[in-house]
């Protein structure tokens, strides 16, 4: 090598900033949250659809719904010129899996039945600024119903939402289904005299704060303004105080139940024909929920409830979990919401040209995930597989064979292949692997036709609680026949 050559750098081994990796039961359980998930939404008649993670940034269109700059949220790149000179296409990694879906439900919609009944689960990307607890790949899992124009199945969705959150591990009582519409909105807006566009805009931007500033603070952000907590003018919509009451008393409508609460609704939208219907819907959505056995102790109808107002066309809903948790400081806090949805029927009419009626929900698979565990329904550590050890190299072939059998009988087990020369090692290994059980076996154990069996469990509850004696008088290795290898692991396992 010549001398002035330099010598190249090795790359760091790092996760991008952003980005992280999933290990053992990270993954598994993940998985069995999400194949719970899926039965419910198989029983309700949804076919799974797995989509490409790329698709052109022409189809994904606006890139999510508060974000109005080019190609910003996403990853995005250019392909190569074609053949023959011009510019190639521009594809992104999808951002969410609703955009996929209305670009499948446009382009096959000839093969497709109608409605068309979907959920889908899987990793989507957005490119933002990463911080605590916010990621640039994160799991999404959605349903959907495409083509139904009817609000039943927007109450479908909400009772579907219900059994797959209890399917999951959340019991009755833990979570609560709050539902809105949009309709309503517009009937209020309409008797304040607002009109479409950025003046009805500012408005829904505002309620948007209800949950953080409450009604003085909604009341002085839509008329004159507020200070902030630091001292900061916050400039008002500008509406008179009388323009501001109907908003305050649509935020306030919620009563004792969903019939008091929807007699509410119906004085303040007035003598809008918009709130009307958006009030009617939320009553048949009521209806059909006790219909199907999900009463109010699990889905109501809440007013207060306007995240997405400006994205949805109708019905909206939000699934929180109720009960309380410690924050880092200790503190006890509602654990908060962990899906949500609404009607969007907008979105496919940008590939046909045709209105196609459309509604769904996302669950935030992480943060229903962190919710079984804080209910400790998991997260316990993941049980690893039985290790044969290694006690003769040239024996591999009886260590495969037990291997086999236990495989064959439904256990999980491997051969240890490390260096065997240390036996401890061995045992090190499958004390990292969190292994339940060792099978031992050497030259003199196989001339006599026997195997030790060592409870690695019970051998670390001994060692850490048991007294010299009494570890002595209960050893955790035992040793069987070779022929018993299968009916003493399940002994061991319970």
């Amino acid at each position: 090598m010549a001398k002035d050559q330099k010598k190249q750098p090795r790359p760091k081994a790092e996760t991008p900033k952003g980005f992280r990796d999933y290990f053992g039961a990270d993954v598994t359980e993940r998985k069995q949250m999400l194949d719970r998930i899926a039965e419910i939404y198989h029983r309700h008649g949804f076919e799974p659809l797995e989509t490409s993670a790329v698709e052109t940034v022409e189809a994904l269109g606006k890139f999510l719904p508060d974000v109005d700059r080019p190609n910003a949220g996403v990853f995005a790149w250019q392909e190569a010129e074609v053949p023959g000179g011009g510019a190639g296409d521009w594809l992104a990694l999808r951002y969410d899996l609703t955009a996929p879906l209305a670009r499948v439900a446009a382009q096959f919609r000839n093969d497709l039945p109608s409605p068309y009944r979907r959920y889908a689960m899987g990793p989507v990307w957005r490119n933002e600024k990463p911080g605590p607890g916010r990621f640039r790949q994160f799991y999404q899992c959605d349903a959907d119903t495409v083509g139904s124009a009817s609000v039943a199945a927007d109450a479908e969705i909400c009772g579907m939402l219900a059994a797959a959150l209890e399917h999951a591990g959340i019991q009755r009582g833990d979570y609560l289904i709050r539902i809105n519409n949009r309709k309503v909105l517009n009937g209020i807006l309409e008797a304040m005299g607002v009109e479409a566009g950025k003046p009805a805009d500012d408005v829904l931007r505002t309620i948007d704060k209800f949950d953080k500033v409450g009604e003085a603070g909604v009341r002085q952000l839509l008329t004159t303004g507020r200070k902030d907590e630091s001292g900061a003018e916050i400039e008002g919509v500008g509406l008179r105080p009388e323009q501001a009451d109907p908003v305050i008393a649509f935020l306030t409508s919620k009563g004792a139940d969903n019939a008091a609460t929807l007699d509410n609704l119906r004085a303040a939208v007035g003598g809008s024909e918009a709130g009307a219907e958006g009030v009617e819907e939320l009553a048949q959505i009521s209806d059909m929920l006790a219909a199907m056995g999900v009463g109010e102790d699990r889905a109501i109808i809440d007013p207060s409830i306007v995240r997405g107002l400006g994205y949805y066309t109708g019905p909206v809903f939000e699934a929180e979990l109720t009960f309380e948790i410690l924050d880092e400081k200790g503190r006890k806090r509602q654990f908060g919401s962990v899906a949500g949805g609404g009607r969007y029927d907008g979105l496919v009419e940008r590939f046909t040209g045709q209105k196609v009626p459309a509604t769904g929900v996302s669950i935030g698979v992480d943060r229903l995930l962190a919710a079984l565990r804080a209910k400790g329904l998991m997260g316990g550590e993941d049980e690893g597989p039985v290790v044969v050890t290694v006690m003769d190299r040239d024996r591999m072939a009886d260590y495969y064979a037990m291997a086999s059998e236990l495989r064959a009988a439904g256990i999980r087990a491997e051969v240890y292949l490390g260096n065997p020369k240390n036996f401890g090692n061995q045992l090190k290994y499958a004390d990292k692997r969190n292994s339940p059980v060792a099978i031992i076996q050497g030259g003199d154990e196989a001339a006599r036709g026997v195997i030790q069996v060592k409870d690695l469990i019970l051998g670390a509850k001994i060692a850490a609680e048991a007294s010299h004696e009494e570890w002595k008088a209960q050893p955790a290795q035992t040793e069987v026949p070779r022929t018993d290898l299968v009916a003493e692991v399940r002994r061991i396992l319970g």
